[in-house]
């Protein structure tokens, strides 16, 4: 149904495989398969930003002649090739291995962002790239995973900051002819077209794939001709603030994209929805049972047994209500074909707490046999949150557990910590078991000014990246030099430099380390013992308060007061981020507690020995021991919480942080911090890897869910959670 022959008429035959390379982004995250096109065209390799679709759609025929005639670069592309196609066979992998033949048994993951490379810029956040590491990990472990999200064309905001601070941004277009996707053809040549009848006039759907190693992720397109105009561009862009139109987005993800699998003929197992988002895959799921003749409460049950729900947010308003009205304008035609009443169908999405409405997270929880949280902290809020659901069991008992999040190890660690230095001292094949904590004592045995030089080489590249990026932005824009400055392009490497890098969010407290300007400019202005700050995000475009707080960080790196020690860098994406948490000396995390779900940025940025200076909350409660970094309770007091936390960082960087990273000794080494450095590594490379996550939800929910599918149903664990679908008024 879909074929890259016709890609790159201009490759020779001896160099055909670059084709199902090229649109496999298993190059992302093997070292090997980028060498292989960097070796092929090292400055095409730089001037299409690493992405070889780009690359050799502009390469010249003879110089691709030459590469296949070049008994050098051929031994390098068979060496890649071979172990690429190696990579691929499915049946050897840890899920055929150890739970099921991953031929009979296929996970469809439903999520509304997807976070891979900045080749494909079409995710908002932490969300899509933990979703993003979560496909690669399930390719690299084997589990037989097929995912469906949203193509989003117009959905990539391009930040931009005004001369007075204010967030302004144009929405990029994805270059799709330059892209590693491709769009599905049916047996006729055409583009599939598969029909959504919720909506009146139908919508008809256009499918785009991506191969993620073993993984197929298929994404969902609305801008079919065949549509409305209106209906056109329900697929345009990430979480709209229009509820009608977020509404008709999510039900084209959910029952769409069960449509979708239903056409190219995918049979699966389990659903596991990645937040209450795609939730209404459910009903379609249902409907196709209801179908082939079982009773509704007979279907709603298999698929409740063999469906997963992770819900990611503790804050209130991250989940979706929408008013029992536009409910009945959407589904009044679809809910007969289930054979469910408009009552029943209410209830399932009641939350008796606050009834006025139908919640998606309440749906997706009584929906799914399987409900989890995505740390242990956050495990515990999500319980108390949602008890009403379950009111006749104690809040411990309320059958809502927790797979903490983890990063994928190949994407998220530096290539020469990781090929070079970790080889090294780990062994070649530590890669192999990294989810094994007995391997990563050896960290222990890296020569402190090895690890020592090695980071300060990363800061150097990360503020020499700063600096490229604000000179082309110079050049290109013709910016204010005070915008420019501003920047970062009076950062010093030899400084301690705290990074600030995630989504701007009130909760999540971007300006904390401005509230007290004259002690931080005492901190920071320190002549011999000096400190600077990065920050960088991006505040949706709706959301004029956090809009407000950038303004504030971005205005406080151009006063003159802080010496330009303080920098805001624009447009922060997935390929700033990798320059970042590799390359500050520490990350900076002070959400409100208990708000931070989980916080994988700081996972990201303590693989690669950056130690974490956090609110104790979300993940750090679980990885912070007391050596690895430093922790903050946080204040009880709400009234003046945001002065006490401060105070707490203020009293850590001047009293410990500053004088650890510059008590250096004759060698010019820093033996103290470089202790600190390797205990992140050492707690976060086997504890927070997205391969132990893959395999947590593999054999609490997937392996449970597939013997639900052979022997007809799931009981619950947990003694008096009764499963009510229809939840009471």
């Amino acid at each position: 149904m879909y074929g890259v022959k016709d890609k790159f008429p201009h490759l020779p035959e001896r160099l055909s495989g670059l084709r199902e390379l090229a649109y496999n982004l298993w190059w992302s995250w093997h070292p090997e398969g980028r060498a292989v096109f960097k070796l092929l065209n090292r400055q095409g390799w730089h001037l299409s930003n690493h992405n070889p679709v780009k690359m050799l759609n502009r390469m010249d025929k003879d110089a691709l002649q030459t590469a296949s005639q070049d008994p050098h670069f051929l031994r390098h592309f068979d060496a890649v090739m071979a172990r690429f196609e190696s990579y691929m066979d499915i049946s050897r992998g840890w899920f055929g291995a150890n739970i099921a033949d991953p031929k009979k048994h296929t996970i469809a993951y439903f999520s509304a962002e997807y976070g891979l490379h900045h080749a494909l810029p079409f995710y908002a956040g932490g969300l899509g790239f933990l979703a993003g590491d979560f496909l690669k990990e399930c390719s690299d472990l084997g589990i037989p995973m097929v995912g469906v999200g949203f193509m989003y064309p117009q959905g990539y905001l391009r930040q931009m900051i005004s001369p007075d601070g204010w967030q302004v941004g144009a929405c990029e277009m994805l270059d799709r002819e330059n892209a590693p996707i491709r769009k599905i053809m049916d047996a006729e040549g055409n583009p599939l077209s598969v029909k959504v009848p919720v909506m009146d006039p139908p919508i008809y759907l256009e499918v785009w794939k991506v191969q993620v190693g073993m993984t197929d992720l298929y994404l969902i397109d609305t801008s079919s001709e065949a549509n409305e105009p209106w209906n056109r561009c329900i697929s345009d862009r990430l979480y709209t603030g229009d509820l009608e139109q977020r509404l008709r987005q999510e039900i084209v993800l959910g029952i769409g994209g069960v449509r979708i699998l239903e056409a190219l003929g995918i049979d699966y197992s389990v659903l596991h929805l990645n937040e209450g988002h795609p939730a209404f895959a459910v009903l379609e799921r249902i409907r196709e049972k209801v179908d082939s003749g079982m009773s509704f409460r007979d279907a709603a049950k298999a698929v409740h047994d063999t469906t997963v729900f992770t819900t990611h947010t503790p804050v209130p308003a991250g989940h979706d209500v929408f008013s029992y009205q536009l409910m009945d304008k959407y589904f009044g035609s679809y809910l007969p074909t289930l054979d469910l009443s408009r009552d029943e169908f209410f209830r399932m999405g009641m939350n008796p707490a606050k009834p006025e409405g139908f919640n998606m997270t309440a749906f997706a929880m009584r929906s799914a046999a399987f409900r989890n949280a995505v740390s242990k902290k956050h495990g515990e809020v999500t319980r108390e949150m949602w008890h009403q659901l379950w009111p006749e069991v104690p809040e411990q008992s309320v059958p809502i557990d927790y797979v903490t999040n983890g990063v994928h190890i190949p994407t998220w660690i530096d290539r020469r910590l990781g090929d070079v230095i970790l080889n090294i001292y780990l062994g070649r094949n530590w890669l192999d078991s990294h989810d094994q904590p007995r391997i990563w004592e050896l960290v222990d045995e890296i020569p402190d000014d090895v690890l020592w030089k090695h980071h300060k080489a990363m800061k150097e590249m990360l503020i020499a990246k700063i600096r490229e990026r604000a000179r082309e932005k110079w050049l290109n824009s013709g910016a204010d030099p005070r915008l420019v400055m501003a920047s970062g392009v009076l950062l010093d490497p030899s400084a301690l430099t705290l990074g600030f890098a995630r989504r701007f969010a009130s909760y999540k407290r971007p300006t904390l380390l401005l509230q007290d300007i004259v002690r931080l400019r005492k901190i920071l202005n320190d002549p011999w013992r000096p400190v600077q700050i990065i920050f960088a995000g991006k505040a949706h475009q709706d959301d004029q308060q956090s809009k407000q707080l950038l303004q504030q960080v971005f205005n406080a790196s151009k006063d003159q007061v802080f010496g330009g020690r303080v920098a805001f860098v624009e447009d922060y994406d997935e390929l700033l981020a990798q320059y970042l948490v590799h390359g500050v000396d520490v990350w900076v995390n002070n959400p409100v507690p208990p708000l931070e779900a989980s916080g994988t940025s700081g996972m990201k940025a303590t693989l690669n020995g950056v130690p974490q200076l956090s609110i104790l909350d979300g993940w750090w409660i679980e990885a912070y021991n007391g050596k690895n970094g430093w922790g903050i309770e946080g204040a009880p007091d709400e009234s003046n919480r945001d002065e006490q936390d401060a105070a707490a960082i203020y009293d850590l960087l001047e009293k410990e942080i500053v004088p650890l990273y510059y008590n250096v000794d004759e060698d010019g080494v820093s033996h103290g911090w470089v202790k600190v450095m390797k205990e992140t590594i050492k707690m976060t490379g086997p504890n927070f890897s997205a391969r132990r996550m893959a395999k947590e939800y593999t054999n609490k929910f997937y392996k449970k869910a597939i013997h639900a599918t052979v022997k007809g149903g799931y009981r619950s664990e947990k003694q008096g959670a009764k499963e009510d679908l229809f939840g009471k008024i």
